[in-house]
């Protein structure tokens, strides 16, 4: 049951599929949507007149401002009819509020469920959770609603503390892990300085969220070749974002992840919003399925990726994304060169003498932007600094300014206690 029909149909098929219920969801938010009445309204649209997926051109987006400013006229639903409240993580901006009903926690449970079956899960499989289930966290909990679904079960270990994760994992022997994969080279070297033998563990994939580990063409990053060749376990990619509610996954073919057209329409807009080119990058722009309590209409996500659209040798023949390469908000022009700062982390997260890091971006007194790293090492040395110059002009060409710091005082600036991500870039540019 968790592998949609859909999903293995023609394009044309699915495209029919989608104008349908994106009909539907267009009545919905004009009978319901204090927010999308207003818009229609200003601008003169008759939600009946769009019938294809080309007309949504015609309405204007809605964006994390819109969000922020008009949060609850954004509400389809009674307030009484809201079981659980949710916020974003805050990357790009203050954290937004998302209200769901019983409904969506049911489409959240079956999004993850079909993700989890593309990434090879199945009944009877027990999965450790070492990402936050509290917070107000959405990503946890739609881990556990999707994997009992599925038949699986969740040990919520929550973050870090390697040793209990391998307390966890010698008592109950999961068979996969789900989390960040930075932390992954964490619990590596955790088990090899206290003698555990890791490669002969239960444990036997992982599915990673919130840092790529594939590039553009979807090889291995540097982060996940570093993890493959400690470890040699099956290593999966997810995007996904809680205004969406809806996960992009890998499966066993690792090219890209799988778009879910009954739970999402998704467009690809270049720098003037219109369409972008086959085999270009664009912003990510979704328009919510099926979402009772808060569907979005052509919300822009700010997140720059590829859309790859030759059938997958999986069957399922949608759409897949590739690794997001950046957001947009944050793209840095550098020495003539255009950087995203997960091109910098990913340098950052592949030398063994470094234990932290920000990357702060800011405009000099010409107006350019300036890239200055702060960087936490147990050792510093005018070597290491040739050596870390060396590693960014050879991935990127150009090198930031590097200024090393203490550990602690890093770490006291990327987890400050409101914050449920830590924070690795700041952006000082007006």
């Amino acid at each position: 049951m968790f592998h949609p029909k859909i999903e293995y149909q023609t394009p044309e098929e699915i495209k029919t599929f989608q104008e349908q219920e994106m009909r539907k969801m267009l009545t919905y938010i004009q009978q319901n949507s204090p927010f999308y009445q207003r818009l229609f309204r200003e601008h003169n649209i008759n939600p009946a007149q769009i019938q294809t997926l080309e007309d949504l051109q015609q309405i204007p987006f809605t964006s994390k401002e819109d969000l922020q400013q008009y949060n609850e006229d954004f509400y389809c639903v009674d307030k009484s009819k809201f079981v659980d409240y949710i916020t974003t993580s805050g990357t790009l901006a203050d954290p937004t509020t998302f209200a769901m009903t019983d409904h969506d926690l049911e489409r959240l449970a079956y999004n993850e469920a079909i993700s989890f079956t593309c990434a090879g899960g199945y009944p009877g499989e027990i999965y450790q959770l070492m990402t936050t289930i509290d917070k107000r966290f959405m990503a946890g909990l739609a881990y556990f609603l999707g994997i009992r679904k599925m038949g699986g079960s969740v040990i919520r270990v929550g973050n870090g503390i390697p040793e209990l994760q391998w307390d966890t994992i010698q008592r109950i022997k999961p068979n996969a892990i789900i989390c960040v994969p930075s932390f992954i080279l964490k619990i590596i070297k955790y088990a090899e300085e206290h003698g555990i033998d890791y490669r002969q563990s239960s444990i036997k994939k992982a599915v990673c969220i919130g840092e790529n580990l594939r590039e553009p063409d979807f090889s291995l990053n540097l982060l996940g070749k570093k993890i493959k060749e400690k470890w040699d376990i099956e290593l999966f990619s997810t995007y996904a974002s809680t205004e969406m509610s809806t996960t992009f996954c890998e499966c066993e073919a690792g090219k890209g992840g799988h778009h879910h057209p009954e739970l999402i329409i998704c467009e690809l807009l270049d720098d003037e919003n219109l369409p972008a080119k086959k085999n270009e990058f664009g912003e990510l722009t979704i328009t919510t399925l099926g979402v009772e309590g808060m569907p979005l209409l052509r919300f822009k996500t700010g997140d720059i990726c590829q859309f790859h659209h030759e059938p997958c040798s999986c069957g399922r023949t949608t759409m897949r994304i590739s690794p997001i390469i950046g957001r947009k908000n944050q793209m840095i022009k550098f020495k003539g060169t255009t950087l995203y700062p997960s091109s910098i982390f990913d340098v950052l997260d592949n030398v063994d003498y470094i234990e932290n890091y920000i990357v702060e971006v800011s405009s000099n007194e010409i107006g350019t932007d300036q890239v200055l790293v702060h960087v936490g090492a147990a050792s510093r040395s005018r070597e290491l600094m040739k050596d870390l110059q060396d590693r960014f002009r050879a991935k990127l060409r150009v090198a930031p300014d590097i200024q090393f710091k203490e550990i602690d005082e890093i770490k006291r600036i990327q987890f400050p206690e409101e914050k449920r991500k830590p924070i690795k870039f700041i952006d000082k540019r007006s």
